[in-house]
């Protein structure tokens, strides 16, 4: 299930389902220790005997964002109970605090009660062994803590604060939780448990016939009783309502901090630009790396996730955000990049938001042969994320910084894994982590590292490196036209595969990230061989369906939804699509020619949730999401999309 809505501030981060379950909370590292882990911790309603939670079919819901910012702009309705629901959710810009501030209107034509019941389902450090909940009578809370993670949840209406408490056991010897507890409206009011334990929390409203009044409440986070009980303070010293008020205008002011020509793009797609920059925001841990996704429900599939820091998202993503003018926000990552470099100069497969490495698939021995188990791309990329966020931001202190620790060592990996006689990089595994060998999109990024690399040095002075940087690139793309094009299809392979006899294999299947031959200015975008590469990749690659869009690769078994290789050569993914875009917008030589990918930037728009986040991919004949949402590299790429097309108008003119 997708998280339609996510908040955070790059030390919490919480993720919420469609029908308002707060599925994730992550602290204190965007993406690592998951403290719900995709149990349900969910919001119910009693009013006047009936109870109802909001997941149940009887409610209208309606998920967005309030304009411009991180704050929430969520309507629920409830036609048989007469009650309807405004609510705003944010996690404060500083301090891990969340915020919640929930309108409550009585339809009815009487004066009625209303309680609004909290329920928290929560599994400390991603398990609920040895968790305890308790209520706080000298601070009228109820937390949960273990060892260094405390939560405490506070609230307030009109009336008063918590109303009714009571914590307990969950899924347990039969007990199923407190939830169960809140559904006649009155809370037992245990005051402590420990173990697999929930609590719920509830507070009361007194409305006359066609009355509106607001209530508020508020989950505090850190590492100890101190921590949180200081945090609850600084919420009722402040006043929730500014404080969430305070949260909006600083994303609002965030998001716009670029002035920007938007040319003749529709509102609908500048206004998902901007709601991409923010989800990306989202998705940034404040030490520096950046999560692919952080939706829990991908572990139903395969037991693992995507909340890593792959190098190679990461630095695409990076070199996105640093175009769209927010160095500063992904400058973190390159130090992240240079403390986690192997003493070789190389990346290896994924890290874990705290640094260390990441789980992998990748074998050392394949058929009693050593191999490197690496992804030679993601050393690659940063180096060329870095080169273009000095562009953008011209940061030369930290780029000099960066020089000694993650340039040099990684351009000379990149110079010395390379295949004697071929003169291509060495077998490493492509970048959808499924196959190794020698691949173009791979051979692409070295090549673009090493002129990164040799631009640096020649910013620095370093002339010796300088030349050793740029004659190994040329190497590297001499190599390309001799080994990787095919005069015989007209185009590039996507790679080749070496034999044990010494012999190469040809892989001509057609493949979506041949985008980077003229990307990342390997060949000029005019260059026939490209052309009629990415002119395969058009004709080959698109979804012939309703939905439409582009494929991965001929043949994508991820997820796959379809038999019918013919039309739907794989699942329409949001990056694939846009990369064919990035092709058009490269090539056009007039404004009228921009219309297609300008079409392409509102087919996302169409395929984005009505909260405006992106998944991975898309069901081919329905159009759902599928796996992940929201996906980073997605928001990241139509971001990136969107400025080429920018950058091409102003050119054209």
């Amino acid at each position: 299930m997708p998280r339609p809505l996510v908040v955070g501030n790059g030390k919490l981060l919480i993720n919420f389902d469609d029908r308002l379950h707060m599925r994730d909370l992550y602290y204190p590292y965007v993406g690592q220790l998951n403290h719900v882990g995709g149990h349900f911790s969910k919001l119910g309603i009693w009013v006047q005997g009936r109870f109802s939670w909001l997941d149940e079919d009887g409610w209208k819901r309606q998920l967005g964002y309030d304009r411009e910012s991180l704050v929430t702009d969520v309507h629920a309705h409830h036609e048989h109970l007469a009650v309807s629901l405004q609510m705003a959710d944010g996690v404060h810009q500083r301090d891990p605090i969340y915020l919640k501030k929930v309108c409550v209107r009585n339809h009815a034509n009487e004066a009625r009660e209303i309680r609004l019941f909290f329920n928290h389902d929560f599994s400390l450090n991603e398990t609920e062994v040895g968790d305890t909940a308790v209520y706080d009578p000298i601070l009228s809370t109820v937390y949960h803590y273990k060892r260094n993670v405390y939560m405490m949840a506070n609230g307030k209406t009109p009336e008063g604060g918590i109303d009714q408490f009571s914590v307990g056991i969950k899924r347990f010897n039969y007990a199923e939780g407190t939830w169960r507890d809140a559904e006649d409206g009155l809370l037992a009011g245990n005051p402590i448990a420990q173990g697999s334990v929930d609590s719920t929390i509830s507070f009361r409203l007194l409305l006359q016939p066609h009355e509106e009044k607001t209530m508020y409440y508020w989950l505090c986070v850190g590492d100890s009783y101190d921590a949180v009980r200081t945090l609850n303070q600084y919420v009722l010293d402040n006043d929730p309502d500014r404080l969430l008020g305070r949260v909006a205008v600083y994303w609002r002011r965030w998001v716009n901090k670029e002035e920007r020509d938007f040319a003749d793009l529709p509102p609908e797609v500048v206004h998902l630009y901007k709601t991409s920059l923010l989800l990306v925001r989202t998705q940034i841990d404040q030490n520096g790396a950046i999560l692919a996704a952080n939706d829990s429900d991908i572990l139903q599939f395969n037991r693992d996730h995507y909340s890593y820091m792959w190098p190679r998202d990461g630095a695409l993503i990076a070199s996105a955000m640093a175009k769209a003018g927010y160095t500063g926000t992904v400058a973190p990552f390159f130090t992240f990049c240079a403390q986690a470099l192997n003493e070789d100069g190389y990346l290896q497969h994924k890290y874990n938001p705290d640094g260390s490495v990441g789980s992998s698939w990748h074998p050392y021995v394949v058929d009693g042969e050593v191999q490197l188990p690496i992804q030679e791309d993601e050393t690659a990329l940063v180096l060329y994320a870095l080169w273009e966020q000095y562009k953008s931001g011209k940061q030369i202190e930290d780029c000099q910084a960066l020089y000694a620790t993650l340039v040099r060592p990684a351009a000379r990996f990149l110079l010395e894994y390379v295949h004697p006689t071929l003169e291509l990089p060495k077998p490493s595994y492509d970048l959808w982590e499924e196959r190794r060998g020698i691949f173009t999109f791979t051979s692409a990024t070295v090549y673009a590292g090493l002129m990164a690399a040799a631009r640096f040095a020649q910013l620095f002075g370093d002339d010796r490196r300088h030349k050793r940087y740029e004659d190994g690139a040329k190497s590297i793309r001499a190599a390309m036209e001799k080994h990787l094009y095919d005069p015989g299809i007209g185009r590039f392979l996507r790679g080749i595969y070496l034999r044990p006899d010494g012999g190469v294999e040809k892989d001509f299947t057609v493949e979506s990230s041949l985008y980077a031959l003229f990307a990342l200015e390997v060949f000029p975008v005019d260059d026939p061989r490209v052309q009629r590469t990415m002119e395969a990749v058009k004709k080959s690659l698109r979804v012939d369906t309703e939905v439409g869009g582009f494929a991965r690769y001929q043949g994508d078994y991820y997820f796959k939804k379809s038999h019918d290789i013919a039309r739907v050569p794989g699942n329409p993914w949001i990056i694939c699509t846009l990369w064919v875009a990035d092709w058009e917008i490269a090539k056009a030589k007039s404004l009228e020619e921009l219309q297609e990918p300008k079409n392409r930037l509102l087919w996302v728009v169409r395929h984005s949730l009505q909260s405006g986040v992106l998944s991975e991919q898309l069901d081919p004949y329905s159009g759902a999401p599928v796996s992940v949402a929201p996906l980073t590299w997605s928001h990241a790429t139509f971001v990136a999309t969107v400025l080429r097309y920018l950058e091409k108008v102003n050119e054209l003119r």
